[in-house]
């Protein structure tokens, strides 16, 4: 968060409680090309560098808590946390002649010419889009709307689009641009140094050496282009991505010697794990009050990634939804991890109003868990260390606590419960 002020004072640090905007840039040779957030757009002036003329940096400015408004009839959207940004170009109703006729769309414009070109020597001229957000702040219990802005990232056009917006006030419908920002992902403590920019707006430097302090993403987009940017966008992990120390048993404890003792008893034997795996699921899914409906084993090979099929009943007797489960189960070494693909086979058969269970001795690498939660698919994983604890619950309820007997029941009825049906007749078994 920065203090932005008009008096361009760059002599504190801090301004209050907040970082000083003006500080931050302090360079008096570049005086001349100040990087201003007076407009939603603010272009820093162009220097003719020895490879010729590039512009440095673009700042945007967005002021959410003023959308809708008559000086500002746009929505800007941000999920910095996926790193992506909607920003809207600064024509408005009242904007007389096309698109790109205003100071700040013919900025954005030329960017573009620039961030989308399949060519390297276009993408080193590429200015950086600074995001700013304007934010209301707080001070001695009294809300204060303006001076206060958010640094919300170095961004990359991944898209540009013509479209046409309503303006709240009058209804009328009017042109403008719409801009996919890719928010980059910086270095370890996310942030950047500033020094990149002050290279960019020095005129002796080449466009080449002023990637000499540009984050290393920037340098892997303009080396590579639109192809890497998946792998260099900004991505905050969800509390429900685990890393794999957490997907699997203490070493050395009761939970670790059981996940060895299943992984050996299947190791041999695949399809009766699917046995356990299937009461594995129903012993989760039912830990929060839901009623499960044991279903039935698929037949080994061709299953298209599924194993188990159950129903999970949603709601009371007299009002309930049912959702078919379909489940898939690895037996595989507690040390091996489970990719994005594996899991994307069971995800490619779920229906509407179906939910997906993988069940694993192993661990589900970052990826496949951020895919699961960045695309809100509805299905559960069960780790190693989940699989163990809910193997010893079990045990405990129909074993007496002998897990060595479970898991011979599991080798021993696995036959019985295969068939080959459907999995929405699941919906109608009694």
């Amino acid at each position: 968060m920065l203090r932005y002020s008009r008096d361009f004072s760059p002599l504190e640090a801090l301004v209050g409680d907040y970082i000083n905007f003006w500080a931050i840039q302090n360079a008096p040779e570049f005086a001349h090309s100040r990087l201003m957030l007076e407009r939603g757009i603010n272009g820093v002036a162009q220097v003719s560098g020895p490879d010729g003329p590039r512009t440095p940096l673009i700042a945007l400015r967005s002021s959410p808590w003023k959308s809708g408004q008559d000086t500002t009839p746009w929505h800007d959207e941000f999920d910095l946390d996926h790193g992506h940004i909607r920003y809207f170009g600064d024509h408005k109703v009242s904007t007389l002649g096309p698109v790109g006729i205003t100071a700040g769309n013919k900025q954005l414009l030329h960017a573009w010419s620039r961030h989308g070109s399949g060519d390297r020597e276009d993408r080193i001229l590429a200015p950086p889009l600074l995001m700013f957000r304007a934010t209301p702040v707080v001070v001695d219990g009294r809300r204060i709307d303006k001076g206060h802005v958010e640094f919300c990232g170095v961004t990359v056009i991944e898209r540009l689009e013509f479209i046409l917006q309503r303006d709240p006030r009058t209804r009328r419908t009017f042109p403008n641009l719409a801009l996919d920002l890719d928010v980059l992902r910086l270095d370890e403590n996310d942030e950047f140094d500033w020094r990149w920019l002050d290279d960019r707006r020095d005129p002796s430097l080449s466009a080449e050496e002023t990637l000499r302090h540009a984050p290393d993403t920037w340098k892997q987009w303009v080396n590579q282009g639109k192809v890497v940017l998946s792998r260099v966008r900004r991505r905050v992990l969800s509390s429900r991505v685990l890393s794999r120390g957490d997907q699997l048993p203490l070493p050395g404890s009761l939970e670790a010697a059981i996940l060895e003792d299943v992984y050996h008893a299947f190791d041999h034997n695949k399809h009766a794990f699917e046995w356990l795996a299937a009461k594995v699921a129903e012993h989760v899914l039912t830990a929060g009050g839901a009623r499960y409906q044991q279903g039935w084993l698929t037949r080994a090979g061709g299953d298209g990634g599924m194993d188990f099929v159950g129903r999970l009943d949603v709601g009371n007797t007299s009002s309930q939804a049912p959702l078919v489960v379909l489940g898939q189960a690895k037996c595989v070494d507690p040390g091996s991890i489970i990719s994005p693909d594996q899991v994307a086979r069971v995800v490619a058969r779920l229906r509407r109003g179906w939910i997906g269970v993988f069940v694993t001795t192993g661990s589900f690498s970052q990826q496949a868990q951020v895919e699961i939660v960045d695309d809100e698919y509805p299905i559960v994983l069960i780790p190693g260390r989940s699989l163990a604890e809910a193997v010893r619950q079990l045990a405990e309820q129909g074993h007496r606590g002998d897990v060595s007997a479970l898991l011979n029941t599991a080798l021993a009825d696995y036959s019985g419960a295969i068939t080959n049906r459907r999995p929405s007749e699941i919906l109608t078994a009694g």
